[in-house]
């Protein structure tokens, strides 16, 4: 009596098993379909960290550049008032001068 009810379950259960393999082979499928996804994933962030890697090397070279024409300016701004001033020590030598031949 045993043996039936064992045998019965053995046999539902290798029905179950069977039924369950069928199951599998869609699963398989769709394990597989997303290694493929992963593996693209996985070459876009590739991608996107090279793109980010050299936008940031682009923006220190711009940054650098920037430093450089800042310089550039704060030198050519002391240079202009430089030449201010010698302009405005010409101009008040002449007119010292332009006062003197008026007054005699």
């Amino acid at each position: 009596m045993k043996s039936a009810i064992v045998l019965k379950v053995a046999a539902i259960a290798a029905v179950a098993v069977l039924a369950g393999c069928q199951d599998l082979k869609p699963l398989q499928a769709e394990v597989a379909d997303l290694k493929s996804q992963v593996s693209r994933l996985q070459s876009d962030v590739a991608a996107a960290k090279s793109s980010a890697d050299q936008a940031n090397s682009t923006a220190q070279s711009a940054n650098q550049a920037a430093s450089g024409a800042q310089s550039t300016a704060n030198q050519a701004l002391a240079a202009a008032q430089a030449a201010q001033s010698s302009v405005d020590a010409t101009n008040e030598k002449i007119d010292r001068m332009f006062r003197r031949s008026i007054s005699k």
